[in-house]
């Protein structure tokens, strides 16, 4: 199954150009997430993010460690952008995510690390923590798609995203990865330092989910177009796996591709809290698995 990516079709139509400069304008008085900071990116301003004009990139490269239809073969094209619109305690990738450990790149140097990462064989473009730089990754984008690139594009992120920036993303993004993290608002404030995240997030979900569809694989089991879904399960079922797995089965499509995923331990400021400072227990994992199958969610990975 040969599925074109969807930036080709509005580059033609010249509609990808008008999305950048749409997205720019976000800039002036920054709207890109949900935290809405208002600060004038293009003069260097940074709010919450603290990330002005460029995005910084902490590395690339194939990654073999995603979800198997991504990673597929010959790997999954990962980008990893530095910092996020999220200040989790528990963050495993708090290197990147909580630091300004990378380089800033003009999107021409982004374009280019997109073409190097498609002429290695990679399956797809995997932009990791993309929320914040959404505009700079759009130019990006426009950019490698006249020079050539033909791969699905990977939105890799924590599902705190704004509906705004998401229609600006509809017909660009062929794959969709967004966490659920929280289903209750007070533990996404006290363990993400986040407001309003389980309405946001549902609400993008539902917007993801309208663009592009269950999770389409094609006759090699890598994906090309869909919605694939994380959760990762925390101790003491911080998290509200239930009401997650009920939302997801009940309001997006019972045909949900979803990672449970186990590998939650202690990091970064994690072990400060007698709540988070061990590992998930088998008999969790478990419990979560069952309710996503007595939801009638079968697609688990």
């Amino acid at each position: 199954m040969r599925i074109e990516p969807g930036y080709q079709h509005i580059l033609e139509s010249g509609e990808l150009s008008k999305r950048v400069k749409a997205a720019y304008q976000m800039l002036e008085s920054c709207t890109v997430c949900p935290r809405e900071c208002r600060v004038n990116r293009h003069l260097g301003e940074t709010g919450h993010c603290h990330t002005g004009r460029l995005a910084m990139v902490s590395s690339y490269g194939p990654h073999f460690g995603e979800e198997r239809p991504l990673s597929g073969w010959c790997g999954s094209g990962t980008i990893f952008l530095t910092r996020c619109n999220l200040n989790c305690l528990y963050c495993q990738n708090h290197d990147i995510s909580q630091t300004s450990c990378g380089e800033e790149l003009e999107p021409e140097q982004i374009a280019e690390l997109m073409l190097r990462l498609q002429e290695s064989g990679c399956h797809n473009i995997n932009l990791v923590s993309p929320s914040h730089v959404a505009p700079q990754l759009l130019a990006a984008v426009l950019i490698a798609a006249e020079s050539g690139l033909r791969l699905p594009l990977v939105y890799n992120c924590g599902g705190y995203d704004s509906l705004e920036t998401l229609h600006l993303l509809d017909g660009v993004i062929d794959i969709y990865m967004p966490d659920m993290k929280y289903a209750h608002e007070d533990t996404a404030y006290r363990l993400s330092n986040v407001q309003n995240y389980p309405q946001i997030n549902q609400a993008a979900i539902k917007e993801m989910h309208r663009q592009v569809g269950d999770l389409i694989l094609d006759e090699n089991g890598v994906a090309v177009r869909g919605l694939l879904i994380r959760h990762l399960i925390l101790p003491n079922d911080l998290a509200g796996s239930e009401e997650i797995i009920s939302f997801i089965a009940r309001e997006i499509s019972i045909s949900s591709y979803l990672n449970l995923m186990d590998q939650y331990h202690p990091e970064y400021r994690a072990f400060n809290h007698p709540q988070l400072n061990r590992r998930i227990t088998p008999a969790e994992y478990q419990h979560v698995v069952q309710l996503a199958r007595q939801a009638g969610l079968n697609r688990l990975d």
